[in-house]
């Protein structure tokens, strides 16, 4: 995951932090802190930070 694709998906859930139980939103301000550091996260919290986007951010495709 690149530095780019990691603060898109941080932004993103920002506006999903309503939906995010304790134990995400304290995981989530901790990508936050990284993120404003500008530090890559490990493998670990890659996969955390990608479960958690695609649980709460929807795709929605256009229909013709």
């Amino acid at each position: 995951m690149t530095h780019a694709e990691q603060q898109r998906m941080i932004r993103e859930l920002r506006d999903y932090t309503h939906k995010l139980t304790r134990e995400e939103e304290e995981l989530f301000a901790m990508f936050v802190k990284r993120n404003k550091d500008d530090e890559d996260l490990d493998l670990i919290a890659q996969r955390r930070l990608t479960d958690m986007h695609e649980r709460y951010v929807l795709r929605r495709t256009k229909k013709p």
